[in-house]
């Protein structure tokens, strides 16, 4: 019995500590191909839990009257204190809340500064922008936009972000922080317990593994650069009960953080160099943020597919745009020139003939997430 005791307190300590290991940025844990064990751990969670603490009830009596009471009321105080700390302290959804309110302003009430990065999506007629700043932290903000609703995700271990329809075979989810995979955020729907990548909106692990979220167009811009393009645009507004954490992110955007996952790599190429990744044609791309920004518009394909890649003047905002054909683009003072028109950054016409330019979805995101989730990707 005693043999028992000691087993089930090891088998929970293991347990809890692996449970949590493969899905948080531990050493090692992000760079295995592990999510089938990740999941495996936490699906047989509760069954698992009732084996080992049944054991531990077993031979408790039999450890607690022999002569060493306080080796087994130590590893019992151990075994319950690991698990209440990779249940709650270490858990992703209890360390990164979601917003009490999500509050919007015009640009007129406006209280987020206008340098600020923010992630723009527009639907129906209506556009909102999201700072980074803020997302970052919340990881997932769920909002309405157009009459639907929408899921603005942003990952910083990655430095991505995406707007999904939070809608699974067409029907409204809801979902959560569960942790990471290969340092992506991952999220855990309500109704199936599956679990889906930030980065692509993908269903990795569960019974709708292979399923996709719907990605609705977005872009990452400076504020004012979104307002120039949206007036009308509403802001999200900071919630003043995570403000202490939205401080703690003040110097993400501009990439002086000095955390490990988090900081940024100045040299071109590096693990944690910024880039913009390009889908087009089932094709993707990677273009060097450092080069985009000395060459301003880089004419290019991503497969067959013709495209522009254009950096606006504030050094900020990106766009990209399939040409249709292979002439080269030129932009000058944020505006676009062809032979026959010039065009904004939304690749609107605003002089000269011919069609509005076909807009591309483009991402900044680390040289290495952006390899990890493309690794057929090429780069320019």
């Amino acid at each position: 019995m005693e043999k028992l005791f000691y087993l089930g307190v090891a088998g929970i300590i293991l347990y809890e500590i692996a449970k949590v290991y493969f899905i948080m940025p531990m050493p090692g844990s992000q760079q295995m191909n592990s999510i089938d064990i990740a999941f495996f751990l936490h699906s047989w969670r509760w069954p698992l839990r009732i084996l080992f603490w049944a054991m531990i009830l077993g031979g408790a009596f039999s450890v607690l009257t022999g002569k060493m009471k306080w080796l087994p009321a130590i590893l019992l105080l151990v075994a319950a204190g690991i698990t209440y700390a990779t249940n709650y302290e270490m858990a992703a959804d209890t360390m990164f809340y979601q917003p009490s309110q999500v509050v919007h302003y015009n640009a007129g009430s406006n209280k987020v500064k206008a340098d600020r990065l923010v992630i723009g999506v527009e639907a129906n007629g209506e556009a909102k922008a999201y700072p980074i700043q803020y997302i970052g932290y919340h990881h997932q903000v769920r909002d309405m936009l157009g009459g639907k609703p929408i899921m603005v995700t942003y990952c910083t271990v990655c430095r991505t972000g995406r707007v999904f329809q939070p809608l699974v075979d067409g029907k409204p989810e809801v979902f959560r922080l569960v942790g990471m995979d290969h340092f992506n955020a991952m999220f855990e729907d309500g109704a199936t317990g599956s679990w889906w990548r930030q980065a692509n909106g993908e269903a990795i692990a569960g019974p709708l593994k292979g399923k996709m979220l719907p990605e609705l167009p977005s872009s990452q811009t400076s504020l004012s650069q979104w307002l120039k393009l949206h007036p009308n645009s509403k802001i999200m507004q900071p919630d003043p009960v995570f403000q202490a954490k939205y401080d703690s992110m003040s110097r993400y955007e501009s990439g002086r953080g000095k955390s490990d996952l988090t900081r940024t790599d100045t040299i071109s190429w590096k693990e944690k160099s910024w880039v913009v990744g390009v889908q087009a044609g089932g094709a993707s791309k990677a273009f060097d943020w450092n080069r985009l920004k000395k060459e301003r518009i880089i004419n290019n394909e991503v497969g067959k597919i013709p495209v522009a890649l254009v950096m606006a003047a504030d050094n900020q905002s990106f766009f990209s745009f399939d040409k249709g054909s292979a002439e080269a683009f030129t932009v000058r003072n944020d505006t676009i020139f062809t032979k026959t028109a010039a065009y904004n950054l939304l690749g609107k016409r605003v002089a000269g003939v011919g069609d509005d330019l076909k807009r591309i979805n483009a991402y900044q995101e680390f040289w290495h997430s952006w390899r990890t989730f493309h690794p057929d990707t090429q780069r320019y």
